[in-house]
């Protein structure tokens, strides 16, 4: 946490980029979606030299070259979005509770990439969310979605994924982006001010070929197994 502090007291000259995002946000008509992204990430690599965490990415060439795809991750931290946008250079989105998403620089940040906003509570709304990611995705959009439902400083062991995750993914029919993140807690999640390395790993899309009848239970344990995998092959590397 005390990395975070860090990071808002040395941008308190661009404190300016808070209502920019909020401005681009709202003139859609002016601004694409790739320009706000650029400039969303714009402001990660600035959050990231604050404080001095480096990220590296591998597996890019596992990406759909073409249309929509949902990514799902596991889950360790704050950092956890930030990374994997920073790692993925077309414009992407992101799943959030909405409980967490309205506080100063994080509402304006996830108006700005056209974020969604899930009410964990509220049954009626995660229907319509699930739809809406499904038509976005179909349209070409590409989500993260944190199956696990949180982060719980669990660190680089992985939680269950909950199946319901993946409902909007098999009603959109598109590719499923498993992703492996490592060390990604150390960011945010660790009171102390050295350097950090994370890793953020695209592990190879699967197809809703490949997915096509399976239950989301299923889709969950299978994607969980994948991101376990590359975890434990790279842990045993290091």
């Amino acid at each position: 946490m005390i990395r975070f502090v860090q990071v808002i007291v040395c941008n308190l000259p661009r404190i300016y980029m808070i209502p920019k995002m909020a401005y681009k946000a709202k003139h859609p008509e002016k601004y694409t979606e790739e320009a706000c992204y650029k400039y969303a990430r714009l402001a990660i690599r600035r959050m990231m030299r604050a404080g001095h965490i480096s990220t590296k990415r591998y597996g890019t060439e596992n990406l759909p070259a073409e249309g929509g795809y949902m990514m799902f991750p596991n889950h360790q931290g704050k950092y956890d979005a930030l990374g994997i946008m920073y790692a993925h250079d077309k414009p992407c989105s992101v799943v959030i509770d909405d409980a967490k998403s309205h506080g100063i620089l994080v509402k304006q940040f996830i108006d700005l990439v056209k974020g969604k906003r899930l009410m964990k509570d509220d049954l009626r709304q995660s229907v319509t969310i699930i739809k809406e990611l499904a038509e976005d995705t179909k349209q070409g959009r590409r989500f993260i979605i944190f199956p696990e439902g949180g982060y719980y400083r669990n660190h680089n062991t992985v939680g269950i994924f909950k199946p319901g995750s993946f409902k909007s993914a098999v009603k959109a029919r598109v590719p499923i982006v498993p992703v492996a993140l490592i060390d990604s807690y150390k960011a945010f999640e660790e009171w102390s001010l050295k350097p950090v390395e994370t890793q953020v790993h695209f592990l190879k899309a699967i197809s809703y070929e490949e997915y096509q009848g399976m239950t989301t239970k299923e889709i969950a344990d299978m994607v969980r197994a994948k991101i376990v995998g590359k975890i434990s092959e790279m842990l045993q590397m290091a």
